[in-house]
């Protein structure tokens, strides 16, 4: 997660075959934000979007196109994601996150972190 400068504000490191939705309650659970924008791997009424109405927060995320009933969203607001990708390019500019050296999850979650603190002082 990102906040809305695109500086990091939370990890949570999961197997490399795992789809994102698995573990969406665990970065989303807790969050403190009014507006919630993520990519359409988030499109999922039950799992994510009703969770987060209820906790009155506007979720900006696109439909999948195989969806039944198609929801709206703003277009608009949509358009600051790419600040989350700007962060994972600057992750990946790191050689040891980008080739994934370290084999132990945990050694490889330190590193992440080590490297977000250098992007949150530049």
């Amino acid at each position: 997660m990102v906040d809305g400068l695109g500086k990091p504000i939370g990890f949570h490191l999961t197997q490399g075959q795992v789809h994102d939705l698995v573990e969406a309650d665990v970065l989303l659970g807790g969050i403190q934000a009014d507006i919630i924008i993520a990519d359409k791997a988030y499109d999922a009424d039950e799992g994510v979007i009703a969770p987060l109405e209820q906790d009155a927060k506007r979720v900006v995320i696109p439909p999948k196109s195989n969806r039944k009933s198609l929801r709206t969203y703003d277009r608009y607001l949509y358009k600051v994601r790419h600040l989350i990708e700007k962060f994972f390019c600057r992750l990946k500019q790191f050689r040891a996150i980008a080739t994934c050296y370290d084999k132990a999850a945990r050694h490889f979650l330190a590193a992440i972190h080590l490297t977000a603190t250098v992007i949150w002082l530049i």
